[in-house]
């Protein structure tokens, strides 16, 4: 297993491409295509939120009803959300004008959408991007970082990463991007997200994988506590890498899994550690845990914490928000057993241990928070279950670009 370079145009046969179609943004790409001229199997995840993106709604359909896909279109700027019948119209038009560009069904394309709520796509603008992108594609690195730039809102780095494992005596790839910044919360947590391999392997395995894998990585990270309308992962594979095809959970399903959990955790990381105005990336790993459900509810209440954010921000080793935090998660636990730690780069402290603070210094401690990655170590000391849950601290800047978001 080893990362490359690249990102969704890493597998073969992938292609990708990017335009500035002037849907909100002015003089920067803001669509971008993926595109496989071999049929491929597709999987998703979607928002739980009730209020559900028209392209959210196509997706689904798509993905439980379509045997094949081959093209995904993404646009940013206006999010196609709360936008009635007209608005689910729109991806039935999008679709049906990159079908006649591509020379594909328009139940094999998928869309996505991200940007503000309640205005509608304009058309014109967006079908005119479809046809320019189908010019446009092609399979290189810098065709799939174009189209990671181009899906970006307050991103303020494109985020895409690669792995190759060998599967069936083939050389698998598995690479993706996404986008996310704000809005971002456990249960899909505004993040889409696109992953492509040339793995061959059935469509309800497939599904199953992605399914399993977005527990332990995009449903274990939040920025603001928002769960947003449009959040969606999009996982294709055409079969290209020629392996014998996975049909059953196998030594090789099992190599293909972990593949995938590196993608989506490095992603999900990424997305995490840009959120919106923050300056360092927090992760939380809950330790000793009885069972995974209680590890996961403790780590997620500590990351979603305002209060543990700011501390964060300032460098500040206010333990006691961490273990208020653990009290109200609902979990059932002994305070009086729990040891919690900083750690980062710059080093490793016991900050409490047995409920109680150890005498330690502010200086270092400090030090340790000041990094742009930091994490925090809380032992319950109850059995060897475990979850890592990922976040961001709260600064200033987070409201003033959401204050001035729609402008």
């Amino acid at each position: 297993m080893k990362k490359i370079e690249g990102g969704v145009t890493a597998a073969a046969g992938f292609q990708a491409a990017s335009v500035a179609a002037g849907i909100k943004y002015k003089e920067r790409p803001d669509m971008a295509m993926i595109f496989s001229p071999v049929p491929c199997h597709a999987a998703g995840a979607f928002t739980r939120n009730v209020v559900k993106a028209a392209p959210v709604k196509w997706d689904q359909q798509v993905v439980r009803e379509s045997d094949f896909v081959q093209a995904v279109v993404i646009n940013a700027g206006i999010a196609n959300a709360c936008t009635g019948a007209e608005g689910f119209g729109y991806c039935h038009d999008t679709a049906k004008a990159a079908s006649e560009v591509l020379g594909i069904s328009k139940e094999a394309v998928l869309v996505a959408s991200t940007g503000v709520i309640g205005m509608q796509l304009p058309m014109n603008r967006i079908q005119a991007g479809v046809e320019q992108m189908a010019s446009l594609l092609k399979g290189d690195i810098e065709s799939g970082t174009g189209a990671a730039r181009a899906i970006m809102t307050t991103d303020t780095k494109k985020k895409e990463v690669a792995v190759q494992v060998e599967i069936g005596g083939k050389t698998v790839t598995v690479g993706g991007m996404c986008k996310g910044s704000g809005m971002i919360h456990p249960d899909m947590c505004t993040m889409l997200a696109f992953v492509t391999t040339d793995l061959a392997i059935s469509k309800e395995l497939l599904q199953e994988a992605l399914s399993e894998d977005i527990k332990d990585t995009y449903n274990m990270i939040s920025v603001d506590g928002d769960t947003s309308t449009n959040d969606t992962v999009l996982l294709l594979a055409n079969g290209m890498a020629q392996n014998p095809e996975i049909r059953e959970k196998n030594q090789d399903y099992e190599l293909f899994c972990k593949a995938l959990n590196i993608v989506n955790e490095t992603l999900a990381k990424k997305m995490a550690g840009d959120g919106e105005g923050c300056t360092a990336l927090f992760e939380v790993k809950v330790v000793g845990a009885e069972t995974k459900e209680q590890a996961v509810t403790l780590s997620k209440s500590i990351i979603t914490s305002n209060l543990t954010k700011a501390a964060i921000f300032g460098h500040d080793a206010n333990w006691g928000r961490i273990l208020c935090a653990m009290g109200y998660s609902g979990a059932l636990f002994d305070p009086e057993q729990v040891d919690l730690f900083f750690e980062s780069s710059a080093g490793r402290l016991q900050i409490i241990e047995n409920g109680v603070a150890l005498p330690y210094s502010e200086e270092e401690a400090t030090k340790i928070l000041s990094e742009p990655e930091v994490t925090a170590i809380a032992d319950v000391k109850m059995g060897e279950a475990s979850a890592t849950a990922w976040g961001c601290d709260l600064t200033f800047d987070y409201v003033k670009i959401n204050a001035d978001y729609r402008s």
